[in-house]
């Protein structure tokens, strides 16, 4: 594309006047009834001291490695592909950066260069440093925060709730409740989120809550709670309307006038958007094609044969300048590469590179000590952890009403089907109620596995992605986490077996007697808890809701295929075997028949053929006996508790493997 081909964009007259103000386009006297009035009120709120953070990289290069498969053995290995190539660049403290460039340019790879974060496999060279001193991955953290392009909250909390949450965990530990709290209002202030503060967030498609802008501001909002003086966001402007992205990078340029230092990474960004930066760092092919204030940059393109149209937006400028154009992929790139090379050459950026390499002597061995180094800065104790998972869980559990009554009612409604299915009224047995009998025992199992599994397999995979990103961060542990999900949901699976229970039994003719029916209970919501902790690993193993619906009642059915109802206890092929003692319901199974038949002295038989005299003759004749009561209660408390660990395990694999 030639650059004199293209048309001025229409209602964008600030080509002349672009950078009128000295603090580089930002206009103090902005009313925004988003935010408030000049700049959102930060005038009005507590200013904090900040220590000024100069961040600077140097001479990095990052070479993504070829994918090693089964079939390419013996054949000549691919060389490395490099994604950046000798960038350096330098933001200072106060300032506000643009990170721009084409698709494929290196923007996201080089945020995740300087944030230690999503690196995978790459192979990194070059030095980081803040303030002169060399940073790592908890170093950056300690002093930063990364707010990403994704916006990922608990739907069913308000602002409020989550800023709280947010505080208790995340902000200095030397700090008070009260003065945690004041924060929270302080930030929702700060951003523009007091008339929002009390709206649940959303769930797309499902529950209604605050707007996109509103949204990426609480993303902002969740990180300022820690008054990070150093600051990255990912595609900050994302999904929004020239509206409500002008609002959220005026709230950035507004927290970089209390001296933060914030770089962000954004994609064409509309004229009035892109006026609010201080500076521009442009990537092109994994090279620096540009950085420092935008009139240098307009000036630099315009001296190298690429000035700006007038009354055209620099920002589309500059990316369409660097593009690679399908079909004319050699122009552009020599284009890009004499771009590049100038740059690189030029006096600007050397002078750059040599502050950058005699710019050490300015940290004081305080800052080293008490941010730089100071790994539990932020950390929250264990019990508040817990305390403030476990609430959060538990709000979002019972903050649908609706889904806590469809539980109970589904329970209620099944056991008295299934109840009037197997009604018995009187105490004595006949041969065809051993039938029956048996039948209802291995429903009620079946049916307490499938409801108690089907309950919990969407526990994970719906917030995995939150998660993730909060371990991440270190807000808590993964212990933590999943303690606090698995006992929000005790209650329920309690409570469900033992409604469903109370129902069934004595409508199905169930020996009517106490204990039988407590033991039968108990054995119950073993059984359903026992369930619930397998649909618990596949929750935790499975990236989706609909994987998990896919996967479990597969995994199942051999489970089911051996509790002694379809296949005789006695007839288990032996190759076959491992899969009976994994399966609880032949130990479920077992026991309530024992339970059941153990002390009936007497059925009756009206037929000639041959009978089933007693209990005891039932139980011989399903290859149980009656003696393993006790074994598998054990062996289905092992499984309850084997698959809760093995559910952890896959969690925890997934949290360090996502950090790495």
């Amino acid at each position: 594309m030639v650059d004199s081909e293209r048309k001025p964009i229409l209602g964008i007259s600030k080509q002349n006047s672009f950078y009128s103000h000295s603090n580089g386009g930002f206009d103090d006297d902005v009313d925004d009834p988003e935010l408030g009035s000049k700049g959102g009120g930060l005038e009005k709120s507590v200013a904090e001291d900040l220590d000024p953070v100069t961040l600077t990289w140097k001479d990095v290069n990052v070479y993504a490695m070829p994918k090693k498969g089964c079939c390419n053995r013996g054949q000549k290995l691919e060389s490395p592909k490099q994604i950046l190539s000798n960038v350096s660049g330098m933001i200072k403290p106060g300032k506000l950066m643009a990170v721009m460039g084409a698709s494929g340019a290196g923007k996201s790879t080089m945020l995740n260069v300087l944030t230690f974060r999503n690196r995978g496999s790459l192979i990194i060279q070059g030095d980081i440093r803040i303030n002169g001193v060399v940073v790592d991955k908890t170093k950056i953290a300690n002093i930063s925060a990364y707010v990403q392009q994704d916006d990922l909250f608990i739907g069913s909390l308000t602002v409020r709730e989550h800023l709280t949450f947010r505080a208790l965990l995340r902000m200095d530990k030397r700090k008070s409740r009260e003065q945690r709290l004041q924060k929270v209002e302080d930030v929702i202030y700060e951003l523009g989120l007091k008339k929002c503060a009390d709206t649940v967030i959303g769930i797309p498609g499902r529950l209604r809550g605050i707007s996109g802008g509103e949204m990426k501001r609480l993303s902002f909002a969740s990180d300022l709670l820690t008054n990070p003086p150093l600051m990255f966001c990912d595609e900050a402007t994302s999904g929004l309307d020239s509206f409500m992205a002008y609002s959220v990078i005026q709230s950035l340029k507004a927290l970089v006038q209390k001296g933060r230092t914030i770089i962000c990474t954004i994609h064409q960004p509309p004229s009035e958007v892109f006026e609010l930066f201080d500076e521009v760092f442009l990537l092109a092919e994994g090279r620096v094609a540009f950085s420092g204030p935008i009139p240098d940059a307009l000036e630099f393109f315009k001296s190298n044969g690429h000035p700006s149209p007038v009354n055209y937006n620099p920002a589309d400028h500059f990316i369409l300048t660097l593009a690679i154009v399908p079909g004319k992929e050699k122009d552009c790139k020599a284009k890009v590469k004499d771009i590049c090379d100038v740059y690189e050459a030029s006096q600007p950026y050397l002078q750059m590179k040599e502050e950058i390499k005699t710019g050490s002597a300015q940290v004081s061995q305080s800052f080293v000590e008490n941010t730089l180094n100071n790994t539990s800065r932020y950390g929250a104790s264990l019990l508040q952890q817990v305390k403030s998972v476990f609430w959060r869980s538990w709000i979002t559990s019972i903050r649908d009403p609706l889904i806590v009554r469809i539980k109970f009612v589904q329970t209620i409604f099944f056991s008295v089907i299934l109840g009037l299915i197997y009604l018995k009224t009187d105490d004595e047995y006949s041969q065809e109620d051993i039938m029956n009998i048996n039948g209802a025992i291995f429903v009620i199992i079946t049916n307490l596995s499938f409801t108690n599994i089907f309950s919990v397999l969407n526990v994970f995979p719906l917030e995995i992605p939150i998660f993730l990103r909060e371990y991440g961060s270190g807000l808590y542990g993964v212990g933590v986490y999943y303690l606090s999900k698995t006992l929000v949901e005790i209650p329920f699976l309690i409570l469900i077996p033992v409604i469903f229970m109370s129902i069934l039994y004595w409508m199905s003719g169930l020996v009517h007697d106490a204990n039988s029916f407590l033991t039968a209970t108990g054995i119950a919501v073993l059984i359903g808890n026992t369930a619930a902790s397998f649909g618990y690993l596949v929750s935790a193993a499975v990236p989706s809701v609909t994987a998990a619906l896919a996967i479990a009642p597969a995994l199942m059915i051999p489970f089911l295929l051996f509790g002694g109802f379809f296949l005789n206890n006695g007839s288990t092929p032996d190759y076959l075997i491992w899969l009976k003692y994994l399966s609880w319901f032949s130990y479920g199974n077992e026991m309530l028949v024992v339970n059941q038949w153990e002390d009936v002295k007497n059925i009756n038989c009206t037929s000639s053929t041959q009978c089933i005299p007693d209990g005891n003759s039932v139980i011989k004749n399903l290859s149980f006996d009656k003696d393993n009561f006790y074994l598998d209660l054990g062996l289905l408390f092992a499984l309850f508790l084997g698959f809760r660990l093995i559910s952890f395990i896959t969690l925890y694999a997934r949290a360090r493997r996502s950090s790495s």
